[in-house]
């Protein structure tokens, strides 16, 4: 489609582990195109090696990047360098930048400022501070949990092929900076301020005002696959069909 909005998938190497590529992949799929894939690291470290065939399955341009100073990272300013050269290109609408360093916290922004749309992919370990400069932002970690308790016998293979098991425990939605608690503070408030005479407001300007406001909202972090399930299960929303939605009302 011609308006597809085209995305720069930047990845890097040294702060995400290769399981993750399928989602990725699959995430940015959702959003628009990737017309780059690109990838930074020292390839000749041998931490690296398990990318190797995930970059071949995937058609990621890998990019090699010496650390010329022990203790530094020399990746984080060759993927920055890049980034702004793409985006001056004009050749793209938004990127995705898959770290969990904050170092690409002031990337991010000033994409943003560019009228980029910022996707970020990380850990839940990734800090806040990457986290609010981003459009959206996805947990990986959450993402692999919650594929391995749809189907528990898939694998993870060196390439990244298939969706992998993820460690008890490594993915907690209550450790979200977009807890459940503070959704629903912010639910009730975005309802009070948007909603119609009657107090019904569109579930799909919810998720879009839930999104700006908390860029890590995302309802499979809490077990759920589609807003509407989410809104839902909340004891204190009423929710009704209607031909053009779903809307939702505080419980008198």
């Amino acid at each position: 489609m011609e308006d597809e909005k085209k995305f720069a998938v930047l990845i890097d190497a040294d702060n995400i582990s290769e399981r993750y590529i399928k989602f990725i992949l699959d995430e940015i799929s959702n959003e628009g195109l990737a017309t780059y894939k690109r990838i930074y690291g020292d390839w000749t470290t041998p931490n690296l090696n398990p990318w190797k065939t995930a970059l071949l399955n995937n058609s990621i341009l890998p990019f090699q990047q010496f650390a010329y100073t022990s203790g530094k990272n020399a990746t984080d300013s060759a993927m920055i360098i890049d980034a702004m050269d793409i985006f001056y290109s004009g050749q793209v609408n938004g990127f995705c930048i898959v770290s969990s360093d904050s170092d690409f916290t002031r990337l991010a922004a000033r994409l943003r400022e560019g009228g980029m749309i910022v996707i970020g992919m990380g850990e839940k370990k990734t800090p806040n501070s990457f986290i609010s400069a981003c459009n959206r932002f996805k947990y990986l970690d959450i993402l692999a949990a919650e594929s391995a308790k749809t189907d528990p016998e898939e694998k993870t293979t060196e390439g990244g092929a298939l969706r992998p098991k993820v460690e008890a425990g490594a993915a907690k939605a209550d450790k979200s900076a977009a807890d459940k608690r503070t959704i629903k503070a912010a639910i009730l408030a975005i309802v009070g301020e948007s909603s119609d005479d009657n107090g019904w407001l569109n579930i799909s300007e919810l998720g879009n005002r839930l999104v700006k406001r908390y860029p890590d909202f995302d309802v499979r972090n809490f077990n759920f696959s589609k807003l509407s399930m989410f809104v839902q299960s909340l004891d204190y929303l009423v929710t009704k069909k209607v031909q053009n939605g779903v809307y939702i009302k505080i419980k008198p």
